[in-house]
């Protein structure tokens, strides 16, 4: 059952990479597997929505059930309505990308975001997906709430990918740069998570006291050079309104 379970899965990661009208024979060749095979696992997964047969290429799609599964993430992640607004009024005031992530178990994930085609996100922040928190400002000022001992366990098997070109090298690095975190009440990304990328982060505090998630903005690097210090006020209060209720989820900080 684990094998075929783990078989199926891979199939359904083909598919998802390739594209809608892969073929089984392609889907067989990718990972090794006899055609008949693979043709089980589509079937089991064309069944239960994961994919959907396409006539019309005569291949196969990743299925609408894991549209549904994406929404319930995202649905369960969205903050309070008052934390939403106070997003919304960040955008437009800072006139920046805006955005919230939250600690889920040991992943940083973007919770939710404020953005527009003319103040987009970088590339790789999703909502509902992990993104890297060495890197990432909203990322350091969780990992800056944590004690030491936990930051290694927060960064995951991936440990610190370098992913532009001012990405902390090494532990000694970020440790150095999450003590200016504590100290200062912000974190500063430029050109650590994206080439051309630049942010500014600050944290939202529960009723206690506690982290419960860090408020972001994201602009280029050029805009960031001359705006930081109002992009920093802009984000210091917005997350000061947000924070009076807690965000959606706490890390496990023992």
């Amino acid at each position: 059952m684990a094998t075929s379970m783990r078989r199926a899965l891979r199939v359904l990661e083909v598919v998802g990479t390739a594209g809608d009208g892969v073929t089984a024979k392609a889907i067989a060749r990718r990972l090794g597997c006899p055609l008949p095979t693979v043709y089980r696992a589509l079937a089991v997964l064309v069944e239960e929505g994961y994919l959907v047969r396409l006539d019309d290429v005569r291949g196969y799609g990743i299925g609408y059930r894991i549209a549904e599964l994406q929404r319930s993430l995202v649905d369960a992640l969205r903050p309070p309505a008052a934390v939403v607004a106070a997003m919304h009024d960040l955008h437009v005031q800072a006139a920046a990308a805006a955005y919230l992530a939250v600690f889920r178990d040991r992943d940083v994930v973007v919770a939710h975001a404020d953005a527009c085609a003319e103040h987009p996100l970088p590339p790789d922040v999703r909502v509902g997906e992990p993104v890297a928190p060495h890197a990432a400002a909203a990322g350091k000022v969780l990992l800056a709430s944590v004690r030491p001992a936990r930051v290694g366990e927060l960064l995951g098997p991936a440990g610190m990918v370098r992913l532009a070109p001012h990405t902390a090298p090494d532990r000694r690095a970020l440790d150095r740069d999450l003590m200016r975190v504590r100290l200062e009440g912000v974190a500063v990304e430029v050109e650590e998570l994206a080439p051309g990328v630049a942010g500014v982060a600050a944290p939202l505090h529960g009723p206690d006291g506690e982290v419960t998630g860090a408020l972001g903005v994201s602009v280029s690097r050029t805009e960031f050079g001359a705006r930081r210090w109002e992009l920093e006020r802009h984000v210091r209060a917005a997350a000061d309104r947000a924070g009076e209720r807690p965000a959606a989820h706490t890390a496990d900080r023992r």
